[in-house]
């Protein structure tokens, strides 16, 4: 359904006139409504993908990661950002990227040592800065992108790579990650992720609706989507959950 979805609107995208702005793959112009109307896509997706009305709490979901964790980079890349298109409109996503780092207080600043090394700090500064200046429709794709060029090349030349148009200047984040407010920032993720209780033993370390498990954590880990669709309360759910819904197998029996 989803293919067909992207295929509907790809093809009225052609039929139209090509948007200069649109930087973005097809299978992620539905992914937000700023994307959509920079790709002049904004009624296909009305009518082909944002089709839920709400009418239950949405599920909070938050990812405790590091930038160059390779466990991290396939959770992000394979379970979390596909669960953010699929049903990122009946979730409260976080994400906070610290990690296993460590600081330590220096006159005014915080210095960070990060268990992949001096890069990984500098992914994570980026990500902060990233996460405060952007809306949640960017900041997501970006930092997937992120995550997926950082398997082969430095996280600076990544955020150029993946800077998306029309938001935040990849500059002015770059800028962010060296100055004294992106350290701060960084500070307020590690403050977040210390107050876990109980504290992350590992990262990806995940929580739904503040909970944490190993039983939440291998669900997440492998079945992001399902774990989404089964705790969201409402009875209006998005098209993917339609393959985790339970057969009918209400009988009048004798």
């Amino acid at each position: 359904m989803k293919l067909l979805s992207v295929i509907v609107i790809l093809v009225n995208f052609i039929s139209t006139s090509l948007s200069t702005n649109c930087n973005f793959p097809p299978d992620l112009w539905c992914s937000s409504k700023e994307i959509a109307e920079l790709c002049k896509v904004t009624e296909q997706c009305a009518a082909n993908s944002w089709n839920v009305k709400l009418d239950g709490p949405l599920v909070n979901f938050t990812l405790y990661y590091e930038s160059l964790c390779p466990y991290c980079r396939e959770f992000i890349v394979d379970q979390l950002f596909p669960a953010y298109q699929a049903v990122g409109e009946i979730m409260n996503l976080t994400i906070v990227p610290y990690g296993n780092a460590q600081e330590t207080l220096h006159g005014s600043l915080w210095a960070y040592t990060c268990q992949h090394g001096p890069n990984e700090c500098v992914g994570n500064l980026i990500d902060s800065c990233a996460i405060y200046y952007m809306n949640q429709s960017f900041y997501m794709p970006y930092i997937y992108c992120m995550e997926k060029a950082t398997a082969t090349i430095d996280p600076i030349t990544a955020a150029k790579k993946c800077g998306p148009p029309n938001s935040a200047p990849v500059g002015g984040i770059l800028e962010c990650a060296k100055t004294v407010f992106g350290n701060r920032l960084e500070h307020e993720m590690a403050v977040k992720t210390d107050a876990l209780q109980p504290q992350h033993q590992y990262v990806p370390w995940v929580t739904l609706n503040g909970v944490h498990t190993e039983k939440i954590q291998d669900e997440a880990s492998n079945h992001l989507i399902k774990l989404i669709c089964e705790t969201y309360q409402g009875s209006k759910k998005p098209e993917a959950c339609k393959t985790f819904e339970k057969p009918n197998t209400n009988r009048c029996h004798k």
